[in-house]
């Protein structure tokens, strides 16, 4: 009777603790308060509290040929968006995404392309003796539309008006989209909703102030740098796609430090990510939190975050880092978590010491240059359908940045969850 009392106290603080702290805090406490009171959970360490038990591995590449669609160059692919509605017909070696051009109008309307990504099956002997492991790798990657947005005033982007650069798909059959803005020619960045089919404008979600350059060049001293604002934007994954109507969140963060947040005694940069609820009101910013930037690897000039990708409700991603310089182009993949970290809403600039302030947990769980392959611009990110051994598919791409001596390239992965 006496183990059956202390299970019920036991059982008695944890819901308060849920109460009191919320289900990202109960998590971390409750096999400590186990391990304390009865000594039935093993100790765990705190990156396994915070993390995701994953790993990747690389099946494949696609280059896409240089191509013309509706009259439209098909290239500056910066953002990836997984459709799984409309790739039921394709699976299981199949699936669509919607992979948005960062062409500021220059070279034809601004627009977002759906593709098709095709995929083929081919055996690899498994790690043990006698087994043959089911694979995938990419076969070809299909443009099949093209879909131009428009404006508030229900017309095209006019040229040097926008600089797309993130896509996510909503269960409202809708996008989201962000631009960077044209901060020299006094454009300002955006995150807004347009319609799948038409591209026609639904709503524009507010923006601080200090995300707003307050002037071009070099008198600015707030705000977005220019070709360095909103790179980098995802959705919380649903649920069922059935329920149109529920809430859900958005994430967006900046490719580098706003103007304010730059330090130079800093080895890398402090982006500023958003979080926003957006349901059948107004949207509503919820928080604010510092992404740290990993300093350029070794011999690479410059490097930024141009993708999140998140993963489940709890504040796990997966976040994009590309680097570049005169020794070539890399890139990074690593597990990012929010939980615990510091709303930073209230804090006009993160320059010297941030004194009690927790910027978002990362980890590296992958560096494209341990591939050997040769890497271009990567920028795009997705999680795509389930693979055929069950492990969850996931997909690179890169903007080619309309240049000849670039290329489009596509990067399957597998992401497999747990040992």
């Amino acid at each position: 009777m006496k183990i059956f009392h202390q299970l019920r106290q036991l059982l008695a603080l944890v819901l308060v603790s849920l109460m009191l702290t919320g289900c990202n805090s109960v998590q971390n406490n409750f096999g400590e308060m186990l391990e304390a009171g009865s000594k039935l959970v093993p100790r765990v360490s705190a990156e396994s509290r915070i993390f995701l038990d994953l790993s990747v591995d690389f099946l494949g590449e696609y280059r896409l040929p240089k191509t013309i669609m509706a009259n439209t160059p098909v290239g500056g692919l910066s953002a990836l968006s997984y459709d799984r509605q409309h790739s039921f017909d394709l699976l299981p070696l199949g699936f669509r995404v919607y992979a948005l051009s960062d062409d500021r109008s220059d070279f034809a309307p601004a627009r977002f392309y759906t593709l098709k990504v095709m995929l083929e099956p081919h055996d690899n002997p498994g790690s043990q003796m006698g087994t043959v492991s089911q694979q995938v790798t990419l076969k070809r990657v299909e443009v099949e539309q093209v879909t131009f947005l428009k404006a508030e005033n229900g017309e095209p982007y006019a040229k040097g008006a926008i600089d797309p650069e993130g896509i996510a798909l909503t269960p409202q059959q809708s996008v989201f989209i962000s631009s960077e803005g044209v901060t020299k020619s006094g454009v300002p960045p955006f995150i807004n909703e347009f319609d799948l089919a038409t591209g026609a404008l639904r709503q524009v979600l507010p923006l601080p102030k200090r995300y707003i350059p307050d002037a071009p060049g070099a008198e600015q001293t707030i705000g977005i740098r220019d070709n360095l604002g909103f790179e980098a934007l995802t959705l919380n994954p649903m649920n069922s796609g059935t329920f149109r109507t529920e809430p859900f969140r958005v994430f967006a963060a900046t490719e580098a430090a706003l103007k304010q947040d730059l330090d130079p005694d800093q080895e890398g940069e402090n982006s500023r990510l958003l979080h926003y609820l957006v349901g059948d009101g107004p949207p509503v910013l919820v928080s604010e939190h510092l992404y740290p930037i990993a300093p350029p690897p070794s011999g690479a000039e410059i490097n930024g975050l141009t993708e999140l990708l998140s993963l489940d409700q709890g504040g796990h991603f997966l976040s994009l880092e590309r680097s570049y310089g005169a020794i070539g182009i890399g890139a990074r993949i690593f597990q990012a978590a929010t939980g615990g970290a510091t709303d930073i809403s209230s804090i006009p600039s993160l320059k010297g010491t941030l004194s009690g302030v927790s910027p978002v947990r990362k980890k590296l769980l992958l560096d494209l240059d341990d591939l050997g392959i040769r890497l271009d611009n990567l920028e795009g990110m997705t999680l795509g359908p389930r693979l055929p051994d069950g492990s969850q598919s996931l997909l690179l791409v890169s903007d080619d940045n309309f240049s000849a001596k670039q290329i489009t390239q596509f990067l399957l992965f597998r992401l497999k969850f747990g040992s």
